[in-house]
């Protein structure tokens, strides 16, 4: 009998850990050409809307915001720096995401990241019992009850999606 290969914990699967948190794994094979969080919703047949997304953006000021949408949508980039309670947002270069958050593109978690920022959920992860999020490299989905990830990020949900 072949011995089962050992998952790798991330620092997202460690912080949940520690907090006591319940979550799923899901594991897909990496496609470098779609990193595409549609790509990886249909790969494991999954509903689009079920998957978030975690994109980070930079204030005026320095400083950054975390937003999980939905992987089909795209960010309302006004709509979240009000939410945000700042002027403007901007995405963030992904030549950056490494040195701020310590993840890589593809991999990005809402969870585990190397500083704790704050965080916007868009509304509809409230339709679902679960959603899946980045488990922290490219490859590992997180399955995680939406109340679980606010509450853990102290997140703000609301309608940042166009």
């Amino acid at each position: 009998m072949a011995k089962r290969e050992k998952l790798q914990k991330t620092n997202a699967m460690r912080e949940l850990d520690r907090a006591g948190i319940a979550y799923g794994v899901r594991t897909y094979e990496v496609d470098e050409n779609d990193l595409s969080g549609v790509h990886v919703a249909e790969q494991l047949g999954e509903e689009p809307g079920q998957g978030f997304k975690t994109l980070v953006c930079e204030a005026p000021g320095g400083g950054h915001v975390v937003c999980c949408i939905p992987v089909a949508e795209e960010l309302d980039l006004k709509r979240a720096a009000q939410v945000a309670g700042e002027k403007t947002l901007t995405m963030m270069h992904v030549r950056d995401l490494v040195p701020v958050t310590g993840y890589m593109r593809g991999g990005c978690s809402p969870v585990g990241m190397k500083k704790r920022f704050p965080t916007l959920i868009d509304e509809t992860c409230e339709l679902w019992d679960e959603i899946f999020i980045s488990g922290g490299r490219r490859g590992l989905q997180l399955v995680i009850a939406p109340d679980d990830l606010v509450a853990f990020t102290g997140a703000t949900v609301a309608a940042i999606t166009r």
